[in-house]
């Protein structure tokens, strides 16, 4: 939690949202918003590469969209109300980051991945505060400004805080994409509808690739449902298996060192799941939360 704006004249506790990614004063609101990762792309000499300019063009647009929303909003008390707009707090964030990654074909637990977080992020965080600082200038500063940090800083701005990263559950499923910066958790698992029929989903990029590449099968697709992972299963080329890594393929020490990756251009927080092995002893969990607050996860 990078930026502090608490003051004992604003309030003297701090909420947290129910996800963890998002520290509150009384009364306030969250105001969150998630950029499709996977969709800043754009077909490069090498292959796909991040289109940062697209992706700039839209850290713009959404600032400027979640600061309105602040003004339309209908609150339900008028205790909400001031306190929301007081601070004018935002949290815009990202989803589809394991899905860019497989275009990019960079696996989730490598360093290269972890670096790329660390880049994208700052680019994202020092975009929106940009901005930020651009609708003060049209619009002024958020009224609490003078007990905020800023002052002192001599930076005006419109939002006490500009970047979150929430889990996204809902929307990412809406949005088709991969949930947050969380790696995939299946690459292909039975869905159960009525009448205990099962459907077999699989990611549409795995499904494309195993079309192209002619290993597709409808067998495969179950056997790998059944398995919840592409590392032991034979006729899966190995370069696919790489960039298709899951949830618990990874070391639970890369999810943390992703997570810290991305806190390191967050305003607010980050919600990020940290998977473990059934075998997990104690210590396996003693040594995640000690990564953790030494990578600055937790200050």
């Amino acid at each position: 939690m990078s930026e502090e704006v608490t003051h004992s004249l604003i309030g003297n506790g701090v909420v947290v949202h129910n996800c963890g990614e998002q520290p509150l004063l009384p009364y306030e609101s969250c105001n969150l918003g998630s950029i499709n990762l996977s969709k800043m792309i754009k077909e490069g000499p090498n292959g796909y590469e991040i289109d940062y300019e697209k992706l700039g063009d839209i850290v713009d647009k959404a600032v400027h969209f979640l600061d309105n929303v602040i003004d339309v909003n209908k609150y339900p008390l008028p205790e909400i109300e001031k306190m929301t707009k007081s601070t004018r707090k935002i949290g815009l964030g990202v989803m589809g980051f394991a899905d860019l990654l497989i275009y990019l074909g960079i696996p989730y637990n490598l360093q290269e991945a972890v670096d790329l977080a660390d880049n994208l992020m700052k680019f994202i965080n020092e975009r929106a505060t940009k901005k930020s600082i651009e609708l003060a200038k049209l619009r002024g500063v958020f009224p609490a400004y003078d007990k905020s940090i800023y002052v002192e800083k001599g930076i005006k701005i419109r939002n006490a805080t500009r970047t979150t990263i929430a889990p996204t559950g809902t929307i990412s499923i809406i949005a088709g994409t991969s949930s947050g910066i969380e790696p995939l958790f299946a690459v292909s698992y039975v869905r159960n509808v009525m009448d205990n029929d099962k459907l077999i989903e699989v990611h549409p990029l795995f499904k494309k690739i195993a079309k192209e590449r002619g290993f597709y099968s409808e067998e495969l697709m179950e056997r790998i449902a059944e398995e919840g992972s592409l590392a032991h299963i034979d006729g899966i080329p190995e370069d696919i298996k790489r960039i298709f890594v899951t949830a618990h393929d990874i070391s639970p020490l890369w999810h943390v060192k992703m997570q810290a990756a991305f806190q390191k251009h967050v305003d607010n927080a980050v919600s990020k799941t940290v998977n473990f092995r059934n075998e997990a002893t104690k210590e396996d969990v003693k040594e995640v939360y000690t990564l953790a607050y030494k990578l600055g996860c937790k200050v």
